[in-house]
């Protein structure tokens, strides 16, 4: 029998940072800001400290003791960190390796060992997730998603409207279980949509199933292994059940340079305890 609660949660680090490193006119930068956003390297990015450090200290407090950061074969500086800099003494942080930038199934994938057939939650790294989101996978029983009210992200997030709707929505069906994942829907699909929207910001609770259905999948048309492909395949294929933490919460995103500022200002108030 599975236990109820899990205290591994798996981060994906490995994007590329390509829209951080980009110039975009953004002023007001520190010297550090710049030097770590040329880097791409956005779970450093400093926020009095690194954004990273906000994320771990929220998983720390909705019951998390165990982290696996997926990085690349490149990323000494988050491994440096977390090795060297600082000694986490709630949550312990360990590393695995996506070799090449496969796609946030593959990156999965890269995890599996440390899973080690228990449950375990995923989360990205540009991402600060509200505590009741990361406690509701916590204490959930078996697979599920944190899916994000579209009003409460409008009215909290730093994410702008016109980006917001581009982002994945969940459909659910009536029992309160995830149906499918709709990535990047056009207008007409928005509008034909129950209200509210439930964003999903790819906060998710898997199961040693998962990987199954990472392999099974074949490559999107970017030639990636996607992970929202990866979900529908343990649905309509595998019978893996996902409920919804339905959360009106928002998410902060800092995918570029623009949204450090909003970001820092979110977070002032929050206390990091490692």
């Amino acid at each position: 029998m599975e236990a109820r609660q899990t205290t591994k949660a798996v981060i994906l680090a490995r994007g590329l940072g390509t829209r951080m490193r980009a110039e975009d006119g953004t002023e007001g930068l520190d010297n550090q800001q710049e030097a770590v956003a040329q880097t791409g390297v956005k779970a450093l990015i400093p926020i009095d400290r690194p954004f990273l450090d906000y994320v771990l200290s929220a998983l720390a407090d909705a019951g998390f003791e165990r982290v696996c950061l997926v990085v690349g074969p490149d990323h000494e500086a988050i491994r440096a960190y977390y090795t060297q800099e600082v000694r986490p003494e709630r949550i312990s942080v360990e590393f695995a390796v996506q070799q090449e930038p496969n796609g946030t199934a593959d990156a999965v994938l890269a995890a599996e060992q440390f899973a080690a057939g228990d449950s375990f939650i995923v989360l990205n790294s540009d991402d600060y997730y509200p505590v009741e989101a990361l406690r509701a996978l916590h204490e959930a029983d078996g697979s599920g998603v944190a899916l994000f009210e579209m009003e409460s992200m409008l009215a909290g997030s730093n994410i702008a409207e016109d980006r917001l709707k581009s982002f994945a929505v969940g459909e659910m069906n009536g029992s309160g279980m995830l149906g499918r994942v709709i990535e990047k829907p056009d207008e007409e699909t928005l509008a034909a949509l129950p209200r509210p929207l439930w964003i999903s910001m790819n906060c998710w609770r898997f199961g040693p199933a998962i990987f199954d259905a990472c392999r099974a999948i074949p490559l999107s048309a970017r030639g990636e292994l996607e992970l929202p492909d990866a979900v529908q395949h343990a649905i309509d294929v595998l019978g893996e059940k996902f409920p919804v933490a339905a959360v009106r919460a928002p998410v902060l995103d800092i995918t570029s340079r623009r949204d450090i500022a909003p970001v820092a200002k979110r977070l002032a108030d929050v206390e990091v305890q490692l």
